[in-house]
């Protein structure tokens, strides 16, 4: 299975929208791939309907959601046409899933991705997620037990976690959300940290706080990340 940093394994495969060539099709955007493990299964639908009433928000952040399972395609058509024609849940109702699942009923995406967890079950895979990045490298994966469905603020809070590491230079501390307070690189060289301590003053005019020589923040508004991550409508 791919680890954080490896590229993504390609493969081409039959989905309900149409042949895909994965990575390769959806260059210079991020993607989400997530395994569920059956069609026609509560925690499943729940799921699909979330994402589903998601879905433009992701592409608004220029991610691609992409499903999987092991079942076959004719299975996947009529289980989205159910969930469209007749599940309400939430609020939620006639949602059409747009972005597409994909046919694995060979398990081999799912063999290639670590999807299939022999101590949850054999025949089905878990609940993983995969973020990758535009160049179509693993940077996040997620993995959830059959039982438990995914939290799906987590998943996108991840995502502009990722994209706003990249586009800022910084990191990101523990519980982060947009708008909080992020990360100033450490200090590499012993003179870099001697100077971060004589700095801290002209540091505290830019709202830099130095918890210690190792550990500094500042000030990330919410309407700058919004303003370089969001996808401008044309």
């Amino acid at each position: 299975m791919p680890r954080l940093g490896d590229p993504a394994p390609a493969f081409a495969a039959s989905t309900t929208e149409g042949p895909i060539n994965f990575p390769t099709d959806f260059a210079g955007r991020w993607v989400i791939l997530f395994s569920h493990p059956a069609d026609f299964t509560p925690v499943c639908t729940s799921e699909f309907m979330t994402f589903g009433s998601l879905q433009m928000e992701f592409e608004a952040l220029g991610c691609q959601l992409v499903g999987l399972s092991v079942d076959g395609l004719s299975s996947h058509i009529a289980w989205l046409r159910r969930i469209e024609e007749k599940v309400v849940w939430k609020g939620m109702k006639g949602l059409r899933i747009r972005f597409p699942l994909i046919d694995d009923i060979s398990m081999k995406v799912a063999n290639m991705y670590g999807m299939i967890q022999p101590g949850q079950s054999e025949t089905a895979a878990v609940r993983a997620v995969f973020f990758i990045d535009p160049k179509g490298i693993v940077r996040t994966i997620l993995y959830y037990p059959l039982s438990l469905g995914r939290n799906f603020d987590e998943i996108k809070r991840i995502l502009v976690g990722l994209q706003t590491s990249d586009a800022f230079k910084v990191s990101l501390p523990a519980d982060w959300r947009p708008g909080d307070d992020v990360i100033v690189p450490a200090p590499k060289t012993m003179e870099q940290a001697a100077a971060r301590d004589t700095e801290a003053s002209r540091d505290a005019a830019k709202g830099i706080v130095l918890h210690d020589w190792f550990f500094a923040t500042r000030p990330l508004d919410k309407d700058e990340i919004d303003a370089k991550l969001y996808v401008k409508k044309k």
